[in-house]
């Protein structure tokens, strides 16, 4: 059954519980968009309903971005409640920074089910429902290392992996352009999350020629801009403080 807001625009974003994709559903809400937020269970989702408000333009659905039953549930419940999906953000993912020969086959396993399997099973969902309307945006939130990888954070599985949806967003726009589905990514460098404690700013502030690491607001910026530029698809864009640019 559909609510009062379905005629509002609706994004769908994967791990939305916190981190940069909280702040995504934040920016969405604020720009006037139904919000359809994926983390692993409902206790995440309800604290970041509570975080955020408790919104009524607001809807969590739980489940591992990696299954394709979650992926499709995903557009499913926002196309039940909102009436169709506009945007798709997938932000899922895990980001293991460490030297190659160290990962193990369930680190590995992980990367693999989450950063890869999310972006194609979500991304699939999405693309049949968009085409068939023939509109739409899919951003993928990849990673600046993946552009330009650096000797002092060796993470080898993430660049394979980030490195190949860089690649892919530029494959499926020309796929989709036909259909007026426009596919564009983020490749965020070092962002001001929970995942870093302030004694290891310093350090990560050192890693960009900015002499800063991003905040979260900055990369949902640049989502946005994506998501509102109708003519610009096949963009892999770096937020990154000049990380990627080369060697400096």
């Amino acid at each position: 059954m559909q609510d009062s807001n379905s005629n509002s625009p609706t994004v769908v974003i994967t791990g939305a519980s916190s981190g940069i994709g909280l702040g995504l559903a934040q920016a969405y809400l604020e720009r006037g968009f139904n919000v359809v937020a994926n983390a692993r269970t409902e206790e995440r989702l309800a604290a970041a309903a509570k975080q955020l408000g408790n919104p009524a333009r607001f809807l969590g659905v739980a489940g591992d971005i990696g299954k394709r039953d979650t992926a499709q549930q995903l557009i499913d419940r926002a196309v039940e409640r909102f009436g169709q999906v506009d945007v798709l953000v997938n932000n899922a993912g895990i980001f293991n920074a460490k030297p190659f020969v160290e990962y193990t086959e369930e680190e590995l396993d992980q990367l693999v089910a989450t950063n890869l399997k999310g972006f194609v099973y979500a991304s699939q969902a999405a693309a049949r429902h968009m085409v068939a309307r023939r509109q739409g945006h899919i951003v993928n939130i990849t990673a600046s290392i993946a552009l330009q990888p650096n000797q002092q954070v060796p993470a080898l599985l993430p660049v394979l992996i980030k490195g190949g949806i860089n690649a892919a967003t530029r494959a499926l726009a020309l796929e989709l352009a036909p259909h007026n589905v426009k596919v564009n990514a983020v490749a965020p460098g070092i962002v001001d999350t929970p995942l870093y404690t302030p004694e290891q700013h310093g350090f990560l502030n050192g890693l960009a020629p900015a002499g800063r690491i991003a905040t979260v607001r900055e990369i949902a910026d640049a989502v946005l801009y994506l998501t509102s530029a109708d003519f610009t698809t096949g963009v892999v864009l770096p937020v990154d403080g000049g990380m990627s640019t080369g060697k400096w």
